[in-house]
């Protein structure tokens, strides 16, 4: 039988507990006080405690702070007087599974009950991480083990001690920062600056004076000299996240600081001399954005004189268990929270899931769970993936949308009589290999999702709300793929 320890000063309410969990084939134990309880406790006697919030002598809350000290994975349902909201967050913070508010409602508490002690059982067998108040802050650094990340440590190596132009290429969220930091940290430049543009979160007027600095008087609101970010980071590194949306006036600037490492501040014909390395990112197709004159040809080989493509998260599925661990134990150290556990279920169903967002999407979807975490478990509720939403564990639930036979029905398999297989390459290779070279997977891959698009859309007959829920991704998601591959919105 599972121990419940009711500790409550008021005999009726401890009574009345007793009675009702009796029903359920509970053994309850009872406690008077805060300092009676955390005797019990350090006996490991309860699997579960439900405790008033005011007691006298020991408060709950000292008490709840000294059981998470000793038994951190105990669980501790708290009980309080209507209106004390402050004390029900400041119990929260210190780990209280959850509140019961006096006079409260019988099936919620014996459904808290249920949930609480069902916890220990779903944590069997899972991974517990621990962590340690104390700990700083991990850093950020490429994770994983896989053959495809293995390939892009072994190129970082090879390049970083040379000064030569690197350009980053992959989907959002797969990493591009990190891998350039990497490559600063592993050159000859490591002691030197290190600087991250976003080219697409600047407006293009505000970009070239943030690039190369501007004199006094260059326009409007320039009231002094301002030193560029080239300037800044002379010696060191920048890194131009985003490089495909840089306008054509401002590439042809650039060009000129890649080729011969000279700019003039704006308002000025003083031509100045740097010496930096850099390394650009971007997730567009640059070669297309080339055919379309968006790019200039010839700014694009002066900076992919080397080439890292960085693979998506589901083309690497066996990191995700360590990506899980490492953004879990940095969340928690952030939390100062000393455990946390990773039941099977969790990790199986991160493990399943695709990742249309990358490394980013897994990241802000392991803070959120940490977050919201009761008892400090990653229950797999809380992994909010695809199309599922922050809905309140007490709100109705959502009827399913009707859906009609060939929404239900799956789209085509890969490999059957509608997507032939070697289409994906014969139908895109050009007939001179050597212009695809470096991108051949990359761009095989673009088409088979575009193609995989095109037919969920045609089956859900341009429902996107359906094609989405098929696809398992969000429906916002759906609609940048469809807007990148030029797809009917």
């Amino acid at each position: 039988m599972k121990k419940i320890l009711i500790a409550d000063d008021e005999p009726s309410v401890r009574y009345s507990f007793k009675k009702l969990l009796k029903e359920d084939h509970y053994d309850v134990l009872e406690a008077a006080n805060g300092v009676d309880a955390l005797r019990m406790v350090t006996k490991g006697l309860p699997d579960l405690v439900v405790m008033d919030i005011e007691m006298p002598g020991m408060t709950g809350l000292e008490a709840i702070r000294r059981i998470k000290e000793t038994n951190p994975g105990l669980p501790v349902i708290i009980m309080t007087a209507y209106g004390t909201t402050e004390r029900v967050i400041e119990a929260m913070k210190l780990g209280a599974y959850d509140y019961l508010e006096k006079s409260f409602d019988i099936d919620r508490m014996q459904t808290i009950i249920r949930e609480a002690l069902g916890m220990k059982k779903m944590t069997e067998g899972g991974i517990r991480l621990h962590v340690g108040q104390d700990a700083e802050e991990l850093p950020e650094r490429i994770i994983g083990k896989s053959p495809a990340i293995k390939e892009v440590y072994k190129m970082i190596g090879k390049i970083a001690a040379s000064d030569a132009s690197v350009l980053i290429t992959g989907e959002s969220g797969t990493g591009k920062e990190l891998v350039a930091k990497a490559i600063h940290m592993h050159s000859d430049r490591a002691a030197k600056p290190f600087l991250t543009i976003n080219c697409a979160a600047i407006p293009d007027a505000l970009l070239e004076s943030e690039l190369f600095g501007y004199e006094k008087g260059a326009f409007t609101d320039a009231a002094k000299i301002r030193e560029g970010k080239f300037e800044a980071v002379d010696t060191g590194t920048i890194f131009l996240d985003e490089i495909g949306d840089m306008s054509l006036p401002l590439q042809s600037k650039l060009l000129r600081v890649v080729q011969e490492g000279t700019f003039e501040r704006l308002g000025s014909n003083k031509t100045r001399k740097v010496d930096v390395r850099i390394i650009a990112a971007t997730n567009k197709n640059l070669e297309q954005a080339i055919l379309a004159k968006s790019f200039r040809e010839d700014l694009y080989y002066r900076l992919k004189v080397i080439t890292i493509t960085l693979p998506p998260l589901r083309m690497r599925m066996e990191d995700v268990p360590l990506l899980t661990e490492y953004f879990i134990k940095r969340q928690s150290r952030l939390m100062k929270t000393p455990d946390i556990t990773i039941p099977m279920e969790t990790m199986e169903k991160l493990s399943y899931y695709t990742w249309p967002g990358n490394v980013r999407e897994l990241e802000n979807t392991l803070i959120r769970a940490v977050l919201l975490s009761k008892n400090q478990v990653i229950t797999p509720d809380l992994i909010a993936i695809g199309t599922e939403t922050d809905l309140s564990p007490d709100a109705p639930p959502q009827a399913p949308e009707p859906q009609d036979p060939a929404v239900m029905a799956p789209p085509p398999a890969m490999g059957s009589p509608e997507i032939p297989p070697s289409s994906y390459i014969t139908l895109h290779l050009p007939d001179d290999p050597e212009t695809l070279e470096g991108r051949l997977y990359h761009e095989v891959i673009e088409q088979t999702e575009k193609e995989l698009l095109r037919l969920t859309l045609d089956h859900t007959r341009g429902n996107q709300v359906k094609a989405a829920r098929l696809l398992g991704i969000s429906r916002v998601m759906l609609h940048d793929r469809m807007k990148k591959f030029g797809l009917d919105l």
